[in-house]
């Protein structure tokens, strides 16, 4: 079993933690938050006072943070920079969602002292993250990706090798960018049913075996009481909240302007759900955006 500093206990760091500590491997972990470091403690994990603490011997450190500035700040920072600490050899896996140059800039950095680094965020949201199914596209090289799979198997069911590095950031906004335009337009589906006399699961129905189906249908309905167990069915409670949606479609957007890539339904996504999270709706699930096409509101 391995040594890992887990840095980063949100409502995906925790679960994803815990199943490390289920697995078997000896888990060093690091939050500014103590009740979210107690929870994964009393699973069996062990803290330090810092991050730096936590991650010397580590033979992994994983890290799932916010945004791009607070990976390069919490690895490159001049003086707190955890790449003073980190051993040699040891490898790095950020499964936070960020921008590509982000990566590669950490990665680069990482490589001169000697330290691994792979790029591997996910996707399945909180459900999958403490059922442990969560699918990883990872950036790096050959030999990166061959190490860090083990671990993140322990994690996840679905393990995918993208390319070099900044390529798992690179397929991730591209997955969301995708889920989001779907969502919308199954809930623009769904209202227009309804609308229209329909039973929104009779329509659920027959979409999901025509050729209107698609995950956000089959599998996260948006309409509440069409399915059970879905954050729609919990006044949109749990799941991948609204903001975070809104931060992956404006990566998406810079991601594509840098390439010069059209990209009209990404844009259009990104402003539907920037408009639904300024209307009080970003701590929601983005299958909330639902309730925007609710011609009554």
């Amino acid at each position: 079993m391995a040594k890992i500093a887990f840095i980063g206990l949100g409502n995906m760091g925790g679960p994803m933690a815990t199943n490390l500590v289920k697995a078997g491997h000896q888990v060093c972990v690091f939050d500014l938050s103590a009740q979210a470091v107690a929870q994964v403690v009393e699973q069996g994990a062990s803290t330090k006072n810092s991050a730096s603490e936590c991650v010397k011997e580590a033979e992994f450190v994983i890290s799932m943070l916010p945004a791009g500035k607070h990976v390069e700040a919490v690895y490159l920072a001049p003086d707190t920079g955890l790449i003073n600490d980190i051993t040699q050899g040891a490898t790095v896996i950020d499964s936070s969602t960020i921008d590509a140059a982000t990566s590669q800039k950490v990665a680069k950095a990482l490589a001169e002292k000697g330290i691994n680094f792979v790029d591997a965020p996910v996707s399945g949201g909180v459900g999958g993250a403490l059922a442990g199914t969560l699918s990883f596209m990872v950036g790096g090289s050959d030999a990166e990706f061959n190490r860090v799979k083990p671990i993140l198997e322990n994690m996840g069911k679905n393990i995918f090798h993208a390319g070099e590095h900044g390529a798992g950031q690179i397929a991730k906004v591209c997955n969301n960018m995708l889920l989001s335009v779907l969502m919308v337009g199954t809930s623009e589906a769904l209202q227009l049913g309804i609308a229209n006399g329909l039973d929104p699961k009779v329509l659920s129905n027959i979409m999901s075996k025509s050729s209107g189906s698609n995950w956000t249908l089959d599998v996260y309905n948006p309409c509440p009481n069409v399915m059970d167990n879905v954050p729609s069915s919990n006044n949109y409670q749990g799941g991948f909240m609204v903001d975070l949606m809104a931060k992956d479609l404006g990566l998406a957007m810079d991601t594509a302007v840098n390439s010069q890539s059209s990209t009209p339904m990404g844009a259009l996504a990104r402003s539907l759900f920037a408009m639904h999270a300024a209307k009080g709706n970003g701590s929601k699930d983005f299958s909330s955006i639902f309730n925007l096409f609710n011609k009554e509101n």
